[in-house]
């Protein structure tokens, strides 16, 4: 029997013992699935970053640990970290995300903020283009940027992706690196970003990168808040030359309250919701590296250390 130690934070352990259980004899592997273990003890850790167990060192058995989050950018620098670590690449996680990307590319290609809050009453009968003639670029096109951009590509947008590194995706153009990002921005009437928290993602959205950008574009952001330079974007937004921008995330959470933010009309802020881990899904990704992990199979979703997702 191995002994699997659930690592977040304690109150969240009730939503996903059930599923954890259940996915555990689907697969025929016996555990002990607890909330405490002598480290020593542990084959597995199933881990959220802000877990009270930071010290990974007395985890001398431990064969992998296997993240409840996507993002593990606040925990992959860990120097006790020398354990596998594996990020949760989840089907809820995925649907979640394209919905509400989805949704808010929609309510702004056709305008619909117009019309929900009116109060001077306005008849305007002008149609909103077609989704053919209103180009969207993902920076970021990982299993979440991927997914979005799928989905908008069949409801007829001209998906523009880009990457760090070279991607090659279905019914979306593609570019990476240093030169494609420009490319990227040259045509991002709505930009959606989905990149990961790196050292060489931070303010990749910043007053030069604006400035590439057609006038009037409109920016949503549910990946990261440090890929945003917020001064610049203020600035564009204040100008006109950024029309609008739909929020998740942000360098601290929650947002002050005294934040600009808050107060421009053009904004808008939500509290970090675009998407989040399933219990039901998540515990099927993680029971399954298990698996593999008894099986000496190589684990899915293993994070690059020098890379940092």
């Amino acid at each position: 029997m191995i002994n699997i130690v659930f690592a977040a934070r304690p109150e969240k352990f009730h939503l996903y013992e059930a599923h954890l259980k259940r996915c555990l004899s689907h697969k025929g592997i016996a555990a002990n699935l607890t909330t405490a273990c002598a480290p020593e003890d542990v084959d597995y850790l199933i881990y959220a970053p802000d877990s009270t167990i930071q010290d990974l060192t007395p985890y001398t058995r431990c064969k992998a640990v296997l993240s409840l989050w996507a993002g593990v950018e606040t925990f992959v620098g860990n120097e006790t970290l020398t354990q596998p670590l594996c990020r949760m690449v989840d089907s809820g996680l995925r649907q979640g995300m394209t919905e509400w990307v989805t949704g808010h590319t929609l309510r702004y290609h056709l305008g619909m903020d117009q019309h929900i809050v009116n109060p001077g009453q306005i008849w305007d009968e002008a149609h909103p283009p077609l989704a053919q003639d209103r180009p969207v670029t993902i920076l970021g096109l990982g299993a979440l940027g991927e997914a979005c951009g799928t989905a908008l590509s069949l409801l007829g947008f001209p998906v523009t992706g880009w990457s760090r590194t070279a991607k090659d995706v279905a019914g979306i153009t593609c570019y990476h690196g240093p030169e494609g990002l420009g490319h990227a921005l040259a045509t991002a009437q709505i930009l959606i970003l989905l990149l990961p928290d790196t050292p060489q993602t931070e303010n990749v959205l910043n007053s030069e990168t604006l400035a590439q950008m057609p006038k009037g574009s409109v920016i949503i952001n549910p990946g990261r808040g440090p890929l945003i330079d917020d001064k610049a974007l203020i600035s564009a937004l204040k100008q006109g030359h950024i029309s609008a921008a739909c929020l998740d995330v942000f360098r601290v959470e929650p947002l002050p309250q005294d934040h600009p933010y808050w107060t421009l009309p053009n904004v808008t802020v939500t509290p970090h919701i675009a998407s989040g881990t399933r219990a039901a899904t998540a515990a099927e990704v993680v029971v399954s590296n298990i698996a593999r992990g008894e099986q000496g199979l190589p684990f899915l979703h293993l994070v690059d250390r020098a890379a940092r997702y």
